[in-house]
């Protein structure tokens, strides 16, 4: 049967502090929302995911997923049943799993446990045990306990044979916490299967230093190197940094010939493991003719965030004798770290003479070095 995804992300986060509605938030350099879709993407089983928005949301969406295929936007209603049945009204597949964005985290097999469920049963939802001792409130004092072992934590995704959900939403009134209910309301068996604490839901800004300790624990640093060379030729200015640099000559290049971001540009893919400049912009390929540099450097870091990879540091060497570099490396470093949304104090230009050695000594051109520092996610 094919089976789709909904993920829930119309909230607009009102127990966060701040204006930007969490599941549009970064945690370990990618956005909730993104961390959950990819977690659901990438099980066998699911054909696609769609996401449930807010409206006026279109612009923080686009700007957490990036370039994945998401389908066209659903907007949600003013409420959480409204906003599921919206998404229901877009899914085709027999059988559909419904995700709250604030869970980023979903352990694959967990997925595997919900859709077995559906062979037998028209609903399932994981759900964990209370460890804890459970008791009434009586104003400021505890009152009788809970027998625990009635008692589960349900979490999503919830999974559902599509056509029966839908069915539950018709005959169903009020406001539901969550979908399990509704599909219980109408009649339908929901199994529980095992959850997990992986997907704790991200409420509060301590959940969110949770996860990111959490996120900490689970990655390792990467470190890549790239160098690269163009030669001076015709007239100035020097393109560096993406700042045309004054000088009588300029570089000899396919594109633009921007000689600091090819060099951080291959860095960056060292660090992940992903070739090299040549191999995702090749030189023969004419759209690349003159192309700004910006959009290599920007390419590569999105590949590395797709690739679980968070950019700590970048350290670049220029290597030649003209043009001054020392009065233009603030504002090289201030747009680099613009190009990649990161902090002036995360990017270093530095400069350096070969002493009138070699071809940068005799002014024939200029290299540069560079190394970046990603923090990976632990496979």
């Amino acid at each position: 049967m094919s089976t789709d995804a909904l993920i829930m992300a119309a909230g607009s986060g009102t127990r966060m502090e701040g204006a930007l509605p969490k599941q549009y938030r970064h945690l370990g350099g990618k956005s909730v929302l993104a961390r959950a879709v990819d977690a659901l993407a990438s099980h066998p089983s699911i054909d696609q995911v769609r996401v449930v928005i807010g409206k006026d949301q279109e612009e923080m969406a686009r700007a957490a997923l990036g370039e994945r295929d998401v389908g066209e936007w659903i907007i949600g209603g003013d409420s959480r049943s409204q906003s599921v049945r919206n998404g229901l009204a877009a899914v085709r597949a027999d059988r559909v799993l419904i995700h709250d964005a604030a869970r980023p985290f979903c352990p694959l097999p967990v997925i595997d446990r919900l859709l077995s469920a559906l062979d037998e049963h028209g609903a399932a939802t994981p759900a964990l045990a209370s460890v804890d001792t459970l008791a009434r409130r009586h104003g400021d004092r505890v009152g009788g306990t809970i027998d625990r072992d009635a008692i589960v934590r349900v979490q999503t995704p919830q999974a559902f044979r599509a056509d029966l959900l839908r069915k539950a939403y018709a005959a169903h009134e009020g406001e539901p916490t969550d979908e399990a209910q509704v599909a219980r309301a109408f009649g339908v068996d929901v199994a529980l299967v095992e959850g997990d604490p992986m997907l704790e839901k991200l409420t509060t800004a301590e959940d969110f230093a949770r996860a990111e300790r959490m996120m900490a624990a689970r990655t390792t640093t990467r470190v890549g190197m790239g160098f690269d060379v163009h030669a001076f030729a015709g007239s100035g200015p020097v393109r560096l940094g993406g700042l045309d640099i004054t000088h009588d000559k300029g570089l000899s290049g396919h594109s633009d010939a921007d000689v600091l971001l090819h060099a951080l540009t291959d860095a960056i893919l060292g660090a992940v493991a992903m070739g090299d400049i040549g191999d995702h912009f090749p030189p023969s390929d004419p759209q690349w003719k003159g192309a700004d540099s910006e959009q290599f450097l920007r390419h590569a870091a999105t590949l590395a965030a797709e690739a679980g990879g968070i950019i700590e540091h970048l350290d670049a060497t220029i290597i030649c004798e003209a043009p001054r570099i020392g009065p233009h490396r603030d504002a090289m470093r201030g747009n680099i770290a613009r190009m990649l949304e990161l902090d002036e104090g995360q990017v270093s230009v530095k400069a350096t003479t070969s002493e009138r050695l070699g071809f940068t000594g005799r002014k024939e051109g200029i290299a540069c070095q560079a190394v970046a520092t990603l923090r990976m996610e632990m496979k």
